[in-house]
């Protein structure tokens, strides 16, 4: 549907953004691949916003270069460049209809045969039976979908979304999600989405750069930025994890670590810390990954599992899983999300128990980053 012959993989080589002493976007060096659905994830001010400008032309780079294929395009204003934006606001005309919202950047160019590539259009985001309809008498998510439309009839090379579902309610968002998606693998053309929701990124891209204070802390599959993070940032941004303060007892092809009188074990692969012995680890588990036995039947956990004893100091019960809140001598306020298949009445707060998971899930991060690093991310998304 799109000619891609003169695209190429969107490349930022040493690009950087600072006003006066203040710095946005550190030099970085990034490269998203033709074709792809990429994410740039962060908090409220960690760039990603800045970034996407740049690769738009909206805002000059202090340093670098954006190169989209072979081309250098630093020094071309937006309007030449192969690139189209949708913003949160989504900016569709009032007094124009949803077929004329669509065609206005063909009309602008001044193409007069629309009628075609606009119903096209308006096949791709299933909004056929509307296009004599007014912004207003569609709900936002259709708007949103307008507006998408509106970017993709003018061929760009690149689609960049900033924070596009962010005017709209859960339930609209996790729809739109999955319609973003199908629109992007069936135009086929680098679709480069900003936002602060992990879910959106998760669900939605191909690959993702995880951003903080102007720099990307991690960049890759979303499944391997959560199973794998390499920073106590991404630990706690990316959902949530349990990070034990740990002393490392042997480094050999397992880590062995002391946490709280308990012995734990985890792949040497798995530690993105040098680990040597006596040295300080932080020790990483999800709550999802965790199983939690009343103290009374420890005798029934398989051998060879990492093991915590613990009181629950909280439950909360939330229909899918119940999730609890344990005290434990390896450490305070540990999360487990148990799924509600068979609840044991006996885990209530109070109760003694066993947390028990297998060693595979576990990571190890260094010592000397901050163990809070992206856990108040709810504050930050406001």
């Amino acid at each position: 549907m799109t000619d891609n012959n003169a695209g190429g993989d969107v490349r930022l080589t040493g690009i950087s953004k600072t006003y006066g002493s203040f710095t946005a976007v550190h030099p970085l060096d990034l490269t998203i691949p033709q074709g792809s659905f990429f994410a740039l994830l962060g908090a409220s001010g960690c760039g990603k916003t800045t970034t996407l400008r740049m690769i738009a032309g909206l805002e000059e780079p202090s340093t670098g270069t954006v190169f989209l294929g072979d081309r250098d395009v630093t020094d071309l204003p937006p309007y030449k460049r192969p690139v189209n934006t949708v913003f949160q606001s989504y900016a569709l005309f009032p007094h124009l209809d949803i077929s004329e919202n669509i065609a206005f950047g063909l009309r602008r160019r001044g193409i007069k045969s629309v009628k075609k590539q606009v119903d096209e259009m308006l096949e791709l985001v299933q909004l056929g039976q509307f296009a004599k309809r007014k912004p207003h008498q569609l709900s936002g998510g259709q708007q949103q979908r307008v507006a998408v439309a509106r970017a993709l009839i003018n061929h760009p090379q690149v689609l960049l979304l900033d924070e596009p579902l962010g005017a709209l309610d859960l339930k609209l968002r996790r729809q739109m999600q999955l319609e973003l998606k199908r629109i992007q693998t069936e135009v086929g053309i680098t679709f480069i989405h900003v936002t602060h929701d992990q879910e959106e990124a998760m669900t939605m891209a191909d690959q993702v750069a995880v951003m903080n204070g102007g720099r990307v802390e991690q960049l890759g599959e979303p499944a391997e930025l959560y199973e794998n993070p390499r920073t106590t940032f991404v630990a706690n941004f990316l959902g949530t994890s349990n990070l034990i303060e740990a002393e490392v007892v042997d480094a050999a092809t397992d880590v062995v670590v002391s946490a709280g009188g308990a012995k734990l074990r985890l792949p040497a692969d798995r530690c993105s810390a040098e680990t040597r012995t006596g040295g300080k680890l932080l020790v990483g588990i999800r709550p999802e990954k965790i199983s939690m036995v009343h103290a009374d039947d420890e005798d029934s956990i398989a051998a060879g599992r990492n093991k915590v004893t613990g009181r629950i100091a909280d439950s909360s019960f939330i229909g899918v899983s119940t999730q609890y809140i344990v005290d434990s001598p390896a450490g305070q306020g540990l999360s487990v999300y148990e799924q509600n298949i068979e609840r044991d009445s006996r885990l209530v707060p109070g109760a003694e128990v066993v947390l028990h998971w297998n060693p595979a899930h576990t990571f190890g991060l260094d010592a000397a980053q901050d163990i809070d690093a992206g856990v108040e991310k709810v504050e930050d998304a406001q």
